[in-house]
């Protein structure tokens, strides 16, 4: 800002610190600041653009979508200005609307302050970290506290990480990369899809939730596997969940899409029925919701690496 900063100290006197900072006509050209009036005390959460009321569905819908939950203009603006072009960016004032945006949106991360109106930083963590819908979600908390007691306190209600104002841009990109490597390393569990999800550890609560997820979508397939107007939409309508949120949250896990995901589990049990059954591959294909066997056959040896007929036993 093109200030001076000075300090001055005698031993048994005390110090002085003196910070100087200029007045101009001119400002370097910049991006726009948050208007401090259109911060809405009374509501909680200052007018949302329509870009943050929903992100734009374009080429940089590729870039991991982070949700940030802060009441304080400055720290949105600082936030913003560190992870744009990086991530999409979405912004709730109040811990209320975050965490309704979170089970809206099912981002891939969430950056959530402390101190909040409506609900504080750490009932966030608990509530979306016990909620099936988001559990799988990371969440860093910021906060001015950095005593031990309160990194304590943030841990037990599900934070992964924890980081104290002020703050580094490098720091933070840091904490925001090695949290969604390690969601990557979650994801390449599930990558392998099975009839059976895998249970999770004593140890990994939150794996445990996402397995007991899966078992679940799985178990609406299956039941249904004969079906071949078993769609998305009754998949989502089956499990309480919007298209969106079955969508973000089976991607988050396994890398597939709804769509995606019931024609591998469908071809799954075609698999299976192949090598416990005499049944014809055709009766196969129609038993497992495909209403054409050759394009049965097509996705089988795309999904399996071999034919139908190949992976019938010997």
């Amino acid at each position: 800002m093109g200030g001076h900063l000075s300090a001055r100290s005698e031993v048994g006197e005390g110090s002085c610190f003196l910070a100087t900072l200029p007045i101009r006509r001119e400002a370097p050209v910049g991006p726009a600041p948050i208007e401090a009036d259109s911060f809405n005390a009374g509501a909680g959460q200052p007018a949302i653009s329509r870009q943050e009321e929903a992100p734009v569905k374009d080429a940089e819908q590729e870039h991991p979508q982070i949700l940030i939950i802060e009441d304080n203009p400055d720290v949105v603006f600082y936030l913003q200005s560190c992870l744009e072009g990086l991530y999409n960016l979405n912004v709730a004032y109040n811990g209320l609307f975050g965490i309704e945006k979170a089970i809206q949106d099912i981002p891939d991360l969430i950056i959530s302050d402390v101190m909040l109106p409506g609900k504080g930083g750490f009932e966030i963590c608990s509530i979306l970290k016990n909620d099936e819908r988001t559990s799988h979600i990371p969440i860093i908390l910021l906060t001015a506290k950095a005593d031990v007691e309160s990194r304590l306190e943030g841990l037990s209600a599900g934070a992964d990480a924890y980081l104290s104002k002020p703050f580094v841009k490098e720091e933070l990109l840091i904490r925001l990369e090695k949290l969604l490597e390690l969601r990557r390393k979650l994801q390449e569990r599930y990558t392998q899809v099975s009839l059976e999800a895998p249970t999770g550890t004593a140890t990994a609560e939150t794996s445990g939730m996402e397995a007991a997820f899966l078992q679940k979508v799985n178990h609406q397939i299956l039941a249904y596997l004969s079906d071949a107007g078993f769609s998305n939409a009754q998949l989502a309508s089956k499990l309480h969940l919007s298209e969106s949120q079955l969508f973000r949250k089976l991607k988050a896990l396994t890398g597939r899409p709804t769509g995606g995901y019931i024609r591998s589990i469908r071809l799954l049990k075609g698999k299976e029925l192949l090598q416990h059954t005499q049944l014809a591959i055709s009766e196969i294909a129609y038993e497992v919701g495909f209403t054409d066997p050759s394009y049965f056959s097509r996705a089988f040896s795309k999904e399996f690496g071999e034919s139908p007929s190949a992976a019938r036993p010997n």
